[in-house]
């Protein structure tokens, strides 16, 4: 016999003595285990202890390549993938394009707000500049999700303007002072929480007490004594800054021990402000429209008749009517509901 095919023998006839004793040392420790059910199901893999490769490794009954065994593991995974769709696989991809296209929409917000304060004029050539040709074709679905944000957040509508151009104006829902600011200097339009605010009052009965009002801020992640990145220190601002300018009246609840306080719309707000467009502000954040809260609408229909035929009789109606004191109605809490995360 050739020197090669000997050595080829003996090897192979080391590999068999070696299984023979591997074998027949299994059948050993599997008599000595039989006695014990549990045992013999976990060996079976049909119990919740069922042996598994590694632990077979670390027992010494067997040995797994480490190589082979990831490239089991991986087939098992790419099974399981399929077996849950294609469409899984494709969720990492949509989140990223998502997270961009909110980069794209925040950065044309920003650009909105400093042409807002500038009192610019938006062409929408600049716009598209800013939203580079990646987006072109969604161009429209940017500006209409661009638009949204500045207004339930900033209280600021979008107007397209009538040129030969492609332009657009902001306009303030509400006429308050520098841009909506309040005060002067730096900062955004405060607009949109005092639309909320009134919005609350409104749905209420016209008065709403403190402490309601603030459960309503805090849902759009506003609390008292902490400055909000964008209306600063929000207890002061609705209790003293916009009641100062006359858009809000904050008075002690009367006989309350300890002293309690409620809002109502102030003499301003009823001369600049309608219930119905408060009313269609609240209805477009919960994506519904103003009919749903319908006792409130039917009430600003009224209100709007009344204005046509009247102002100075409306406004003068709605503050006789003012409750005294604050109603108990539950209605705010069944009725609206504040996504948080529109004004993060």
């Amino acid at each position: 016999m050739p020197r090669s095919e000997k050595r080829k023998f003996y090897t192979q006839a080391r590999r068999g003595s070696r299984c023979l004793r591997g074998s027949q040392a299994t059948k050993t420790k599997e008599g000595k285990s039989s006695s014990s059910p549990s045992h013999s199901l976990e060996a079976a893999g049909q119990g919740p202890g069922a042996i598994s490769c590694s632990t077979l490794q670390s027992q010494g009954t067997t040995k797994v390549p480490v190589s082979v065994d990831a490239r089991v593991t991986k087939r098992v995974i790419c099974k399981k993938d399929e077996k849950e769709g294609s469409s899984q696989a494709l969720l990492p991809t949509v989140k990223s394009c998502e997270d961009s296209l909110t980069k794209v929409i925040a950065i044309l917000v920003e650009f909105l707000m400093s042409r807002f304060k500038m009192k610019k004029p938006i062409l929408k050539a600049e716009m598209q500049k800013i939203t580079g040709k990646k987006y072109k074709h969604r161009f429209p679905e940017i500006l209409e999700r661009a638009s949204f944000s500045i207004e339930v957040v900033f209280g600021i509508d979008m107007k397209e303007m009538e040129s030969p151009m492609d332009s657009y104006t902001l306009v303030s829902k509400i006429d308050l002072p520098n841009n909506g600011r309040v005060s002067p200097g730096r900062g955004f339009p405060k607009t949109s929480l005092l639309m909320n605010v009134l919005g609350v009052i409104f749905m209420k009965g016209n008065c709403a007490s403190e402490e309601i009002i603030w459960e309503f801020l805090n849902k759009m992640k506003v609390y008292a004594g902490e400055k909000h990145f964008i209306y600063g220190e929000p207890k002061k601002l609705i209790t003293q800054d916009l009641v100062k300018l006359k858009y809000l009246e904050y008075r002690q609840i009367a006989h309350s021990d300890p002293p309690r306080y409620e809002f109502l719309w102030g003499p301003r707000s009823h001369d600049k402000i309608s219930k119905m467009q408060v009313l269609e502000f609240l209805a477009k954040i919960n994506n519904t429209v103003p009919s749903v809260f319908q006792s409130c609408y039917e009430e600003a229909l009224r209100d709007e008749e009344n204005t046509t035929l009247s102002p100075s009789i409306s406004t003068i109606t709605t503050c006789m009517n003012a409750p005294d004191p604050c109603p108990e109605d539950p209605v705010i809490h069944e009725e609206i509901e504040i996504d948080a995360s529109i004004y993060i």
